[in-house]
C-alpha cells in the first residue's frame, strides 16, 4: 500500500506507534499500530511542519499534559451519515464518555446505534477524534477497531478516568 498524502509521521505512543499522514493544511489519518504494522511502514517518513504541532500534542496526550487536540482534521473517506457521527464523536473532551444509543439521538438518527458503532469504527482519525469513549449504554465495552482493539480501548479509557467494564 502506497500513502498518496504528502507527508507521513510515525510517533511512538504507549498504545504502540502512530502513524499520520497529512496535507500541507490538514491531518488525514491515523492509524495505531496492529501486530506491529502499520499501513505504511515501508514507506520513509515526510514530516511537515503540521505533523511535527500534531507530534507534540500526541506526546503532551499521553503525558497527561494535554486534554484537547488543536489540530485541523479532514476526512478524506466517509458517507454523510459517517462524517456526521465522527463530527459529534469531535466534539467530545477528555474524559467524555456517550454511548451508540446516545450518539444516534444526538445526530438525529435514533434507532441507529448498530450503523452508529459501524461508523465509529471506520474512524479514520481515532485519538484526535475520540471514538474510545463511545460504550453501551451500561458502561460495557462492545469492541474497538483501533490499535490491539479492546487492550487499547481499555488503556485510553483508563488515561482518561472514564469508568467501564469489559
Amino acid at each position: 500500500m502506497t500513502s498518496t498524502a504528502p507527508f507521513l509521521t510515525r510517533v511512538t505512543s504507549p498504545i504502540g506507534r502512530l502513524e499520520l499522514t497529512a496535507d500541507a493544511e490538514h491531518i488525514l489519518s491515523l492509524t495505531i499500530e496492529r501486530s506491529g504494522r502499520l499501513p505504511f511502514d515501508d514507506e520513509p517518513e515526510r514530516p511537515s511542519p503540521l505533523l511535527e504541532r500534531a507530534r507534540e500534542q500526541l506526546t503532551e496526550y499521553f503525558a497527561g499534559t494535554r486534554q484537547d487536540f488543536d489540530l485541523p482534521v479532514r476526512y478524506v473517506s466517509g458517507t454523510s451519515f459517517q462524517q456526521s457521527v465522527w463530527d459529534r464523536l469531535a466534539a467530545l473532551r477528555f474524559g467524555d464518555v456517550t454511548s451508540y444509543g446516545q450518539l444516534g439521538q444526538e445526530i438525529g438518527k435514533p434507532g441507529s446505534g448498530r450503523a452508529v458503532g459501524g461508523a465509529v469504527g471506520a474512524n479514520p482519525l481515532p485519538l484526535l477524534i475520540g471514538c474510545h469513549r463511545v460504550l453501551a449504554a451500561n458502561g460495557r465495552i462492545t469492541g474497538y477497531s483501533a490499535g490491539e482493539g479492546v487492550p487499547t480501548k481499555v488503556w485510553l479509557l483508563a488515561h482518561e478516568g472514564i469508568p467501564h467494564t469489559v
